[in-house]
């Protein structure tokens, strides 16, 4: 990406809502990433004035009629503690947008699979699909309980017990699923790459031709991803987790390696990144 276009805004926050499972969404105004920013992208954000050190967090939504963006994130540190304690009112320090997202291609039925902190960029990805008419399916995977209210299926397809749905993917016309291996009423009681498996499965060989998998998720999801896309040859974008220091490419603390036609690469997450070829990382 061109480092360039990275930039600091005070950003207000609009809305602060909580969620079970010490979950939150940011709501915060921002024209300029509102409209610039790209799927997979993400801003590195000061939680609090007591913590020097950012922590970075996916974009999930944008708003760009009204010129907001949406954050999802849960207290997992001290960090994500603080700013699950600001209030709406209060101005954030941010850096973004940041990153080379996800690319849409000619494919037209997106595999969208997001396994808990990894939801927001697929959430992103379908809200730039929503008016293309693809043919698109999302798995969202959390042992927590989801973060937005449970809705059934319009369609009523019964994917082994998975019948509920996200409610802003079913109003953006994205047929959507949930999974999880703690039981929660209405979700598929699996891994995703397992009810990815009964999705493909059931597609005609035509239209699994049609398929690209995107993701985002913790790194042993990815590799499962990753191992079921080769064994579909379905081509695969991820989104890569990674801890960062700076997030614009100056301190090389979350570089990865990557296998190019030269042999092995180390690329940044955060500006090479997060997004890459998954048959490059894993």
């Amino acid at each position: 990406m061109n480092k360039a276009s990275i930039k600091i805004h005070d950003c207000q926050i609009l809305a602060h809502y909580q969620f079970e499972g010490k979950q939150y969404i940011l709501t915060l105004a921002s024209n300029i990433i509102a409209k610039q920013t790209k799927p997979g992208q993400f801003v590195h954000l000061t939680v609090s004035s007591a913590l020097a050190m950012r922590r970075p967090i996916s974009i999930m939504s944008v708003d760009i009629e009204n010129g907001t963006f949406d954050l999802l994130y849960k207290v997992v540190g001290e960090g994500t503690r603080q700013l699950s304690q600001r209030k709406v009112g209060d101005i954030l320090s941010i850096i973004g947008p940041i990153g080379n997202g996800f690319k849409l291609t000619d494919k037209k039925r997106p595999l969208l699979i997001g396994g808990g902190a990894g939801m927001p960029p697929m959430i992103a990805i379908a809200q730039q699909i929503k008016d293309l008419g693809y043919e698109s399916f999302a798995i969202l995977g959390s042992e927590v309980p989801f973060p937005f209210v449970d809705k059934l299926a319009d369609n009523n397809k019964d994917y082994q017990g998975a019948t509920y749905t996200m409610p802003e993917l079913e109003d953006w016309g994205i047929e959507c699923r949930l999974t999880s291996l703690q039981g929660f009423d209405g979700t598929f009681k699996g891994f995703v790459t397992d009810l990815a498996k009964i999705y493909l499965d059931n597609l005609k060989t035509d239209e699994r031709m049609q398929v690209e998998i995107y993701a985002c998720g913790p790194r042993l999801m990815l590799v499962a991803v990753a191992n079921l896309a080769k064994e579909y040859n379905l081509p695969c974008q991820i989104s890569l987790e990674e801890n960062m220091a700076c997030a614009v490419g100056g301190c090389a603390g979350c570089v990865v390696e990557i296998q190019t036609n030269q042999g092995i690469s180390m690329k940044r997450v955060c500006v090479d990144g997060p997004v890459f070829d998954a048959y490059q990382i894993f």
